[in-house]
């Protein structure tokens, strides 16, 4: 007589993707033994402990004879504890100690949990991707009661939380149902709520640091910002995310999907806020653009919608920085490893910032800098010319003045007035090109970008004597034409070319260098 199996349902987490996986269980005579296939990882093959241990304390019987569990299909590799709840019951229904109701094969159910020796359902990671993948399938979800409101972000069919084996099992029987969590009424990123973000008005002075930050908000443009310490550069930059406009239903989704299967894992704190990342110089290649031997994202992706922070730009490795350079072109970081491949979106902001010499006081009125001038180009060299050339603005931030600090001359824009402005000059660019004016392809810079006839005189005589690349030419477009949308002008005036070259400082001192 054929021995019975138990077949339940779970995912394995591969990048972005949580293909389904079938978790087989057959207990059969013989020596005892409990042998798990189907490329299991180590956590997953130290399971088998966990597993006796917490059917023992539930009241339960573990089987003597020869238990195999098979985790199909076969050539994906499984990670982490989320199987155990799964294999647990599959023992329970594979030995007799557990009858399968119709009600829980229509429709079909999911279950996830790391168990503890006694029978607790610990979280899991990736759980936000997890449900989002069975709700495409119509399946329901069981898992640690502690995720139960992660889950919710990414299903749209039932979900019901645990906080024990035996409470699985009754809900199997019948005689305890777990409750269906309801699911939530609103997402957090539908409203913004001013005085929780630093404000922008708090930033003393620095006039034309914050109209380059106002422009890198309303075309999600890159910004690199040069200036002695103290001026500022560092309190610019956490303001961002206040004036930039709140996360759409979908890429709030993106950003819990991606930062559930980090090694962090998601907070549920963050929900529907704009990822600022801001890892320190030291950080390796590997923790900034993802990799590992899981083929985990880096900070690069858990920026993704968000802002990416990068203080004291010329501190970091060079290899570092090269890393950037094609996330910043196409968006998306691909991960390959020798286990693993996978691709991860990387649409981030960068913003960054640096002294301009080792000491930090080039140029400054003062005359205190007594840094050679080679010492001051091989520190600006640690940033290379093609990433440089990647990024839309730089511009100097000076150092402040006294008269800046006096109330009587106004504070500046607050944040909530800057973020009314951005959010108009994004909705046009959305009705127009149905992206940010940074992500413009060629073809849609060439549609779009319609220069007015002294507007384009001026781009070709200021290409000619500053001898801008192809590169530099595009950018300043998609600048110029972000500047009109604040302006709210359909075609780009001569004013919104000359600003956009003003804002790309770099270009313009490197080819009047090169003319000396």
């Amino acid at each position: 007589m054929p021995q019975p199996i138990a077949t339940l349902l779970c995912r394995a987490q591969v990048g972005l993707e949580a293909p389904l996986v079938q978790v087989e269980v057959t207990v059969t005579s013989g020596l005892p033994a409990f042998q798990l296939v189907g490329l299991p990882a180590t956590v997953v093959r130290e399971s088998r402990d966990r597993v006796r241990s917490a059917l023992l304390c539930s009241d339960y019987q573990f089987p003597s004879g020869r238990i195999v569990v098979n985790l199909a299909p076969a050539e994906i590799p499984k990670e982490g504890g989320r199987f155990e709840l799964p294999i647990a019951l599959g023992i329970l229904i594979a030995s007799g100690q557990l009858r399968q109701t119709r009600r829980w094969e229509t429709p079909a159910c999911e279950l996830y949990g790391e168990l503890g020796l006694g029978g607790e359902i610990k979280s899991v990671r990736g759980i936000v991707l997890a449900a989002a993948h069975a709700s495409r399938d119509g399946h329901e979800l069981i898992v640690p009661a502690t995720n139960a409101e992660e889950a919710l972000i990414g299903a749209r069919t039932a979900v019901r939380g645990a906080s024990h084996l035996s409470e699985v099992c009754r809900h199997f029987t019948g005689e305890e149902p777990l409750r269906v969590h309801p699911p939530a009424q609103d997402t957090p990123s539908a409203a913004r709520h001013f005085g929780a973000e630093p404000d922008l008005s708090d930033v003393r002075g620095q006039f034309q640091a914050k109209r380059a930050l106002l422009v890198a908000a309303a075309g999600s443009h890159s910004l690199l910002m040069i200036g002695p310490p103290g001026c500022g550069k560092s309190m610019l930059a956490q303001r961002l995310p206040g004036i930039l406009p709140p996360l759409a239903a979908g890429e709030a989704l993106d950003c819990a999907a991606i930062a559930s299967v980090s090694t962090l894992g998601f907070n549920m704190s963050g929900f529907g806020h704009r990822p600022f990342r801001s890892p320190h110089h030291t950080a390796s290649a590997v923790s900034l653009v993802g990799g590992g031997s899981h083929a985990l994202p880096g900070e690069i992706s858990l920026a993704h919608h968000g802002v990416l922070f990068l203080d004291e730009l010329p501190e970091f490795e060079r290899q570092v920085l090269e890393a950037l350079r094609e996330p910043l072109e196409s968006g998306v970081v691909r991960v390959a490893r020798a286990a693993a491949h996978a691709d991860y979106p990387a649409e981030f902001q960068l913003i960054a910032a640096m002294n301009p010499c080792p000491c930090g006081h080039l140029g400054d009125p003062a005359g205190s800098c007594r840094c050679t001038r080679a010492q001051a180009q091989r520190y600006q060299a640690r940033v290379s010319g093609p990433l440089l050339d990647r990024l839309d603005m730089h511009v100097h931030v000076p150092r402040i003045d006294v008269s800046d600090f006096d109330d009587r001359l106004g504070r500046g824009e607050s944040s909530a007035a800057a973020a009314a402005r951005v959010a108009a000059a994004r909705s046009l660019q959305l009705a127009r090109q149905g992206r940010c004016n940074a992500r413009l392809t060629d073809a849609q810079v060439d549609r779009c970008c319609v220069l007015q006839p002294r507007a384009r005189a001026l781009l070709d005589r200021t290409m000619s004597h500053l001898r801008f690349s192809g590169r530099t030419r595009q950018r300043i477009l998609r600048l110029a034409r972000t500047i009109a949308d604040l302006d709210t002008r359909e075609a780009i005036a001569e004013t919104h070319v000359s600003e956009a070259v003003m804002l790309r400082c770099l270009d313009r001192e490197r080819a009047i260098s090169s003319c000396r």
